[in-house]
């Protein structure tokens, strides 16, 4: 669950720490006293788009820190250790995210920082979020197919129809690609023959460039090289007052001071050591400029070399490995094309032999799909009977169509909300209204089997009242039996089912416009409710009924 969220300097929010419980949490206040703002927050940790624009004026930076206890961390410990986060072993996640002025922002896990994709991958994992308009989204005939393949655990057969269709979508681009006419062939075949041919003549399987950039620069140098190591050995070994003549007179004066100095024996032995070490330099360095020599051709070899090799790379992809990579696309293409009748042959059997496989999955999760459809159409009907629809009737269209990448069928949620009428697409009939108890109905159905331990409602009441209202906070009251429920509203009659109710206020002082949060507790909580019926002038017939819907719910 979700304990705590703490948010700085974000729009008019100075800095505002907020613990939560578990169960349904409901957050109340007028409106623009910052409630979506605490959403918003929450949705930024966790990896949701951020704009510098969002942090408080005069503020250089704003940071939001969610605080999560998890009974279970198994799930979440895969995730991490797949983003290379360290595990999070005793159950406290802690997510922060900081949006600076400049562009600088930080994200951690732990304390690890990290990527706003990992948050986002995360965070798909810890909160499932519905804002006020999230509804419309229900209307798309996209977002019911991926409802009804959540509901009915289809995750499995779906990743195994993409994959198939990955490999049919392939193939016929293959396909395509041989598919021209024969002049387009001709002007093909002749551009990657020279390619091939000039790649091939270059020979470069054992070319090593650092290799040949050495051999340049020794071979380019060579006289002045020569000349210098010359000259190095005769002042080391070979030249009159040479380093080696110095160490051999001062051996003899030390063998002569070690007659009547003991210590003298020891400066000897390493004077002798360094004449040693001196001799075996300079015949180190006389040996190997031995080789050395000024050759104007194989100078010209060289350059020519390296000029060749860098007309490849700056044809070919910039590097060797990247001109060696074409070399083999291009024998694979030109393979193709010189054999493409064979070529289409074998891959339009291939096409044939996947599409049958294509349709054979596709067909087993049209039949996934029809089945839980009929079982989801049952639970959301159930769902809103308990919603003000006590004769809806609602169903699930799956409608078999040609192959595409997410199966071979169309869904289409139907909604009968009165007695007599019948089923029609859900998105000509409903009205808002409707769609927020539809989707808190799917909501519910879905929480059931959902791991998801969080669940966010920005305003799913929209645009219903009255004893709607109570029904909408019995059902968010229900799913918090299995989830914690975060929930904004404006209704009273939702208000009350909170376990945990908090106030959000806005407030002016020195002529800058500030936001706390207020858990409510005892009259606090009646007189909040109180405002909710009757605004900020109620009357004690407003806190009376207020108690006494609390009371109600208590009992």
């Amino acid at each position: 669950m979700l304990q705590r969220l703490r948010v700085q300097n974000l729009a008019i929010v100075e800095d505002i720490e907020i613990d939560f419980n578990g169960g349904l949490n409901v957050i109340t206040g007028e409106t623009g006293a910052g409630k979506s703002i605490l959403v918003d927050a929450l949705g930024l940790v966790l990896g949701e788009r951020a704009d510098k624009s969002m942090i408080r004026a005069g503020e250089d930076k704003c940071s939001v820190e969610s605080v999560f206890h998890l009974s279970d961390a198994s799930s979440i410990n895969g995730v991490l250790d797949e983003l290379g986060l360290p595990p999070c072993d005793d159950g406290a996640l802690v997510l922060r995210r900081v949006i600076s002025a400049s562009g600088a922002g930080r994200n951690t896990v732990n304390d690890s920082s990290t990527t706003v994709q990992a948050l986002k991958m995360i965070g798909n994992f810890l909160v499932d979020m519905h804002g006020p308009h999230d509804h419309q989204s229900l209307l798309s005939q996209e977002f019911q197919r991926e409802l009804l393949d959540a509901f009915g655990h289809l995750e499995k057969l779906t990743s195994e129809y993409r994959a198939v269709y990955g490999r049919a979508l392939e193939l016929t681009n293959k396909r395509q690609e041989l598919d021209c006419d024969e002049k387009d062939v001709a002007t093909q075949v002749d551009m990657l023959s020279f390619q091939v041919k000039e790649i091939e003549n270059a020979r470069l399987a054992d070319t090593d460039e650092e290799d040949l950039a050495r051999e340049h620069a020794i071979v380019a140098n060579a006289r002045e090289i020569v000349e210098l190591a010359n000259g190095v050995v005769g002042t080391l070994n070979e030249s009159e007052g040479s380093a080696f003549e110095g160490l051999a007179a001062a051996v003899r004066q030390l063998t002569a001071m070690a007659r009547v100095f003991d210590e003298a024996k020891a400066w000897c032995d390493e004077a002798e050591s360094a004449g040693a070490r001196v001799q075996e330099l300079a015949n180190t360095i006389s040996a190997r400029v031995q080789g050395i020599e000024c050759d104007p051709e194989r100078l010209q070899f060289i350059e020519d070399r390296m000029a060749l090799l860098s007309a490849l790379k700056r044809k070919y992809g910039g590097s060797l490995a990247a001109v060696l990579s074409h070399l083999e696309t291009a024998r694979a293409r030109l393979n193709d094309l010189e054999t493409r009748a064979e070529r289409i042959a074998e891959i339009e059997a291939t096409i044939a032999e996947t599409d049958k496989e294509l349709r054979k999955v596709g067909a087993v999760l049209s039949k996934e799909r029809q089945m839980k459809g009929q079982s989801l159409g049952k639970a959301i009907t159930a769902e809103l009977q308990g919603l003000g629809f006590p004769h809806a009737a609602f169903d699930i269209h799956v409608t078999q169509v040609e192959p595409g990448p997410w199966g071979m069928d169309e869904v289409d949620f139907g909604f009968a909300p009165n007695v007599g009428e019948p089923s029609r697409p859900l998105r000509v009939i409903a009205s808002s209204g409707e769609i927020s108890r539809v989707m808190l109905a799917t909501k519910a159905v879905l929480a059931k089997h959902d791991r998801v331990p969080v669940l966010v409602f920005d305003e799913i009441d929209a645009n219903v009242g009255g004893e709607m209202g109570n029904a909408i906070g019995a059902r968010l009251s229900a799913i918090a039996g299995n989830h914690q429920v975060l929930c904004i509203t404006h209704l009273p009659q939702v208000a009350v089912h909170g376990r945990t109710h908090f106030a959000v206020q806005k407030e002016v002082r020195t002529d800058r416009t500030y936001t706390r949060a207020t858990t409510l507790v005892g009259r606090e909580r009646v007189e909040e409710i109180g405002r909710m019926l009757g605004g900020s002038n109620f009357t004690s017939v407003t806190l009376k009924h207020a108690e006494e819907m609390l009371n109600a719910i208590v009992a």
